[in-house]
């Protein structure tokens, strides 16, 4: 009997995924529980196990494809497992260490194409950030082109996955009528081994004060939250990621710092869990060693405000008619003009940097 497997409700309202990577082909026996496929939703990858043994008998969505919620993308006939008996579970890749004792670095997308391709990852030479292994690595070691299509001069590269996503997301935040706000702050009291969680532990304490900045705009009501779950922007390999640290009002800096940590390496490594990427009540962005004297983050919608965090360095500065050298920086709040006052938005910057400035 065959079974139609429907593109599952992955939650926060999600409607759609693209279909990122099969796992298994036409004809092949698989178990329950085997990797089955990998979907790209706007928060992140989700592999997907079969959930029934049998033969492959039909794919009906190719990589790449954008498919709706409750769509039957894989056929998987029963009869076609000898009866009595039970298919091996395909194999997972893992990370292996190399010869010098250190873990490969990368992604499971990419640890799953070395598979295909036939590539040891550890023979492969890192070029991604923290020395991980990247898609162009592998393909370049196994001699395969970038999927790409090149004429001439020109280079087009199909907007997929991550970037897709990003890109959808880019389009709403620049329907949103953002002002942004910058002030200067004096960082002389804030461990800067500990700075993010430092900035999100302050900036829960101003939203306490500021409701509206912590809230979203859906249709045409604004919800007001409360609780204090913070998006933090990460870069990857894949593109940027914003994981979320919960209850930034009632953690300490240390806890935040572990948690943040934690989500860092687990974006990088490509192995967020879903619900790690869902219901953010307001964002925080840094450039970190990029650094940048200033920029204008956008709007992570459906928040409306986001907080940006900008270089830092040893600047000259009048304190008690002094002049001193103090560890000085910007930071900024983009928000949503619709919902929110400038005057609001000021006073909920001047809160938070009340409290950078205030420690003890």
């Amino acid at each position: 009997m065959a079974y139609e497997f429907k593109l599952p409700d992955l939650g926060e309202g999600l409607t759609e995924g693209e279909i990122a990577r099969w796992l298994v082909s036409e004809g092949q026996v698989i178990a329950e529980d085997d990797p089955l496929v990998e979907v790209q939703t706007d928060k992140t990858t989700v592999e997907i196990p079969s959930p029934a043994a049998g033969v492959v008998s039909k794919l009906l969505a190719g990589e790449g494809d954008v498919v709706p919620v409750g769509t039957v993308i894989v056929v998987i006939g029963g009869d076609g497992v000898p009866e009595g008996t039970v298919p091996e579970p395909a194999e997972r890749p893992a990370s292996r260490p190399r010869a010098d004792g250190a873990k490969v670095r990368t992604t499971p997308l990419v640890r799953r194409l070395a598979q295909e391709l036939g590539v040891d990852l550890e023979t492969v030479e890192p070029s991604g950030p923290g020395g991980r292994v990247t898609e162009a690595d592998v393909r370049a070691a196994s001699g395969e082109a970038s999927p790409v299509t090149v004429s001439g001069t020109e280079r087009r590269e199909p907007l997929r996955g991550v970037r897709r996503v990003i890109a959808e997301h880019m389009t709403k935040a620049q329907s949103i009528p953002a002002v942004t706000w910058v002030e200067e702050c004096d960082f002389g009291r804030v461990d800067l081994k500990t700075l993010l969680p430092t900035v999100l532990k302050a900036v829960a304490g101003s939203l306490r004060a500021f409701p509206e900045l912590n809230a979203r705009f859906e249709g045409d009501a604004i919800v007001l939250l409360d609780r204090y779950d913070l998006g933090v922007a990460i870069d990857t390999d894949q593109g940027l990621v914003v994981p979320v640290v919960r209850d930034c009002d009632s953690r300490s800096i240390e806890e935040i710092d572990a948690e943040v940590q934690r989500l860092a390496e687990a974006a990088r490594a490509g192995t967020l869990k879903p619900e790690e990427l869902r219901g953010s009540t307001f964002t925080v962005t840094s450039a970190g060693r990029l650094g940048g004297l200033f920029a204008t983050p956008l709007v992570n919608h459906p928040e409306v405000a986001i907080l940006g965090l900008h270089r830092i360095a040893e600047r000259p500065a009048v304190r008690n008619g002094v002049l001193a050298v103090r560890e000085v920086g910007w930071l900024s709040c983009t928000f949503d003009h619709r919902v929110i006052d400038g005057a609001r938005a000021s006073e909920f910057l001047l809160g938070v940097i009340a409290r950078l400035e205030s420690l003890p």
